[in-house]
């Protein structure tokens, strides 16, 4: 019995990173929506990639105890406004999620840190405080989304730039 409890641990454990890091890659169909909306409402792909990433891992199902669902975790309200009918549908919530991104974009005049910390907390306080905002989570996040962000434009630059091969 011990053996084959054992392998079959190991496989399971090797299904949980892999699944993991799949999502963390992004599924090619997700980030195939999350550019194409992206690029529709005019906003960095990387941002979006890093807003996705820290709000849901790419994981299309998941839910906050907050209430808030799908890649980008739109709260009801939210989605109400952006005519998301089912949260959990991948091209609903990223339509409604980027629009509300592009949005604060405009909002904000392009200041990306704004912008980021209004899509966590809400645009009334960070219009109120600008970039004088403390609050701990909310600076938190924000770093969080510009590490990932820096992170997927130096990915983008990589793939954009091809190595010499050895002997070339």
């Amino acid at each position: 019995m011990r053996r084959v409890f054992l392998p079959s641990l190991c496989v399971m454990a090797l299904a949980i990173q892999s699944t993991a890091e799949t999502r963390q890659a992004g599924n090619p169909e997700l980030r195939y929506y999350a550019d194409a909306y992206a690029d529709h409402y005019r906003v960095p792909r990387p941002l979006v990639h890093a807003i996705i990433a820290q709000e849901s891992n790419w994981n299309p199902n998941a839910l906050s105890n907050k209430g808030a669902a799908g890649l980008m975790q739109l709260m009801p309200g939210t989605a109400e406004v952006y005519l998301v009918r089912n949260r959990f549908s991948v091209t609903e919530n990223l339509s409604g999620g980027i629009q509300y991104l592009a949005d604060l974009m405009t909002e904000f005049r392009g200041e990306m840190r704004l912008a980021v910390a209004a899509y966590y907390c809400g645009s009334r306080h960070i219009a109120r405080q600008g970039l004088r905002y403390r609050n701990p989570d909310v600076v938190s996040y924000v770093e969080a989304v510009r590490h990932r962000y820096q992170l997927d434009l130096h990915e983008e630059a990589d793939r954009d730039s091809p190595m010499p091969r050895k002997g070339q």
